[in-house]
């Protein structure tokens, strides 16, 4: 990661953390113009609007912690399955841990909205933090999870977020990959650990 995007990120968090403790009016306004000056150098050095990086940025309170990301291995025949996005681009399924979803019941969750399957999550293959693996590069923390699941049953359902599935072997991969949510490499480590039954949990 760039020097400038750590420093861009700490000194928005410690303007949030300052932000959510603070009682002092004078303290308030240093924080506010301290997360103003972090967006202002990501929009410097992304090329992206102000107000766009303020509204990914700046737009949470409270004590500042990575976000959880879960996305399923669902294996069928030494194949893989991914998801066709609305953009285009594939990905294993997944998506952001809701409020009141375990890790568990999050992946079975977004395999059911996006597929139309009923997994069962077996094991843990990875826990990454997002930032080293995937890009672009965000501004806020994620820990992506990578769960192994086998199929109990169901078939594809048109949903608003996914316009097919397909199962894909190693060497058949497309090319168009959602790299934001799942690279190459990524769906690599899953191909290695479903034929490794001694996989150990692999994390950053």
């Amino acid at each position: 990661m760039e020097k400038w995007l750590k420093w861009a990120i700490e000194i928005q968090s410690l303007a949030q953390t300052g932000l959510a403790y603070t009682k002092d009016v004078y303290d308030r306004e240093r924080y506010e113009r301290l997360r103003e000056i972090s967006a202002e150098m990501l929009a410097e050095k992304s090329g992206m609007g102000i107000e766009k990086v303020k509204n990914l940025f700046c737009n949470e309170s409270g004590y500042q912690t990575p976000k959880l990301d879960t996305r399923a291995a669902v294996f069928e025949d030494d194949k893989i399955l991914l998801v066709h996005e609305n953009n285009g681009t594939w990905s294993l399924p997944g998506g952001w841990c809701d409020v009141l979803e375990s890790v568990r019941s999050n992946t079975e969750k977004e395999v059911r909205e996006e597929t139309g399957l009923t997994v069962n999550a077996v094991k843990i293959i990875a826990v990454q933090d997002r930032n080293k693996h995937n890009k672009p590069l965000y501004a806020y923390g994620v820990c992506k999870i990578f769960v192994l699941c086998e199929v109990m049953g169901g078939e594809f359902a048109e949903n608003a977020e996914t316009t097919e599935t397909r199962f894909f072997s190693l060497a058949d991969l497309p090319g168009e990959l959602a790299e934001e949510k799942t690279t190459r490499e990524q769906i690599e480590m899953c191909f290695r650990a479903v034929k490794d039954k001694n996989w150990q949990t692999w994390f950053d």
